[in-house]
């Protein structure tokens, strides 16, 4: 089912996820749900606080990268597999731990921020412990815009969004139209209540 996308000023986006316990039809549903919405919007990456949920689960899905010409590295469990074996991704609780020296700053938008991007610095490496919906253990390990991604999503978790790791220069450039998105999403809120 494709569920609301929360916005910019929702609480939930500034909470930290619970960890999932229940390993059950309930977060199959869940996780279905992440990756239908992510489709919907044409997002690359969705977080459960993005559609209201606040859980420790995101989906990926590299296959809907604009770039396809730059090969997606990745190994999941010690394997290189086809995008279309591997995708879509769904991480539950995961654990991400920052690998290799290397940083890049590229642009980032995220889908609780429409039509707002910004150049965001990340590790260029990540290794990431995960179960999937059935709980089974997982780990991969990767790079560039999958390593980018998945440090994205995880801060969803944490209660983080991308605007909160701009430098002030940054944040400067796109003040207007955080303010404007804020009041669309107050409003909304007060419609909705």
């Amino acid at each position: 089912m494709v569920r609301r996308i929360t916005k910019y000023g929702e609480q939930i986006l500034k909470t930290k996820a619970a960890e999932v316990t229940k390993f059950d039809e309930n977060l199959r549903e869940l996780g279905s749900d992440l990756v239908e919405t992510m489709y919907a919007e044409n997002g690359l990456g969705l977080a459960a606080p993005q559609i209201g949920e606040s859980k420790r689960v995101f989906a990926i899905d590299m296959r809907r990268r604009v770039d396809t010409e730059t090969p997606c590295v990745f190994a999941i469990d010690g394997k290189e597999l086809p995008l279309d074996i591997a995708m879509p991704l769904i991480a539950v609780n995961p654990e991400v731990e920052e690998i290799g020296e290397y940083v890049i700053v590229s642009e980032e938008g995220c889908l609780s921020f429409p039509g707002i991007y910004a150049e965001v610095e990340r590790s260029e490496a990540v290794k990431m412990k995960y179960k999937d919906v059935d709980g089974n253990p997982h780990e991969l390990v990767c790079e560039g815009l999958f390593a980018r991604c998945v440090q994205h999503e995880n801060d969803h978790l944490d209660g983080v969004c991308f605007i909160d790791l701009l430098r002030s220069k940054e944040l400067f450039k796109i003040d207007s139209k955080l303010r404007k998105l804020r009041k669309q999403t107050r409003e909304f809120l007060k419609e909705n209540k």
